[in-house]
C-alpha cells in the first residue's frame, strides 16, 4: 500500500498587541497587530505581521463586499459610542472580534482571492494606496508590496532565510515604527503610521 500524505493547508490568524496610538494632541487612536502564519499558496509570504486600527478593517469589509456581492460577509465587532479605549475589556471585545472577523474571511476561497486582503494583512499600505496598488496605479505590483514590506520589516523570523541568519530580532513585540521605515518615492510606504483621519478608531 502506498500512502500519499497531502500536506494540509492552513492559515493562522492572530490579531493580538492592542496599542494606543497619538494621532495629535486631541485624538488617539487603538491599533492592533495581525499575525499570518501558512502555508496556503494564496499567500505571497508564509508568515508576516502588520498593525491595522479598526477604521481600516471596516473599509477591508467594505471593499470585500463590493467585490463579492453573493457573500454574506462576517460582521465586524459593533462600533458602539460607548467604546472606552482605556477598558480593557472593551478592547479586548473588539479585538476578539477582529480576529473572528478575518478567521472567517480567510476560509472563503473567493475573498482569499482579493488582492486588498492580502494588501490589508501582509503591509502597512494605506487603504488609499492599497486601492491605487489594486488598480495598477503604482509602480509596484501587488507581490512587490508585500516582499518589499517583509525585506524591510524584520521584526520577526521570515521563512528560512532569516533562520540562517540567525534569528535576528525576533521580539514579535517591538514596536513596529522601531524599523525606522519611511516613505520613499520608488519603494512602497511601509512606515506604520495610518493614514491621519480624526473618525473613530
Amino acid at each position: 500500500l502506498i500512502f500519499i500524505m497531502h500536506l494540509q493547508e492552513f492559515v493562522t490568524v492572530l490579531v493580538r498587541d492592542p496599542r494606543t496610538q497619538k494621532e495629535d494632541s486631541w485624538h488617539s487612536y487603538i491599533d492592533y497587530e495581525i499575525f499570518i502564519h501558512t502555508n496556503s499558496m494564496c499567500f505571497t509570504r508564509k508568515t508576516s505581521c502588520v498593525r491595522r486600527r479598526f477604521r481600516e478593517f471596516v473599509w477591508l469589509r467594505q471593499r470585500l463586499q463590493s467585490n463579492a456581492v453573493l457573500i454574506q460577509l462576517p460582521e465586524l465587532p459593533s462600533k458602539t459610542p460607548f467604546f472606552n479605549m482605556n477598558n480593557p475589556h472593551h478592547v479586548d471585545h473588539r479585538r476578539q472580534g477582529l480576529q473572528e472577523f478575518l478567521e472567517k474571511i480567510l476560509q472563503d476561497a473567493l475573498l482569499l482571492s482579493d488582492s486588498r486582503l492580502h494588501l490589508f494583512l501582509q503591509t502597512q499600505l494605506s487603504p488609499e494606496d492599497m486601492e491605487a496598488c489594486v488598480s495598477g496605479q503604482t509602480k509596484y505590483s501587488v507581490a512587490d508590496a508585500i516582499h518589499n514590506f517583509a525585506s524591510l520589516n524584520r521584526r520577526f523570523p521570515v521563512e528560512d532565510e532569516d533562520r540562517k541568519k540567525g534569528k535576528n530580532d525576533a521580539d514579535s513585540d517591538s514596536e513596529s515604527s522601531s524599523s525606522g521605515l519611511g516613505p520613499s518615492d520608488d519603494s512602497v510606504s511601509c512606515g506604520c503610521k495610518a493614514s491621519p483621519a480624526s473618525e473613530e478608531s
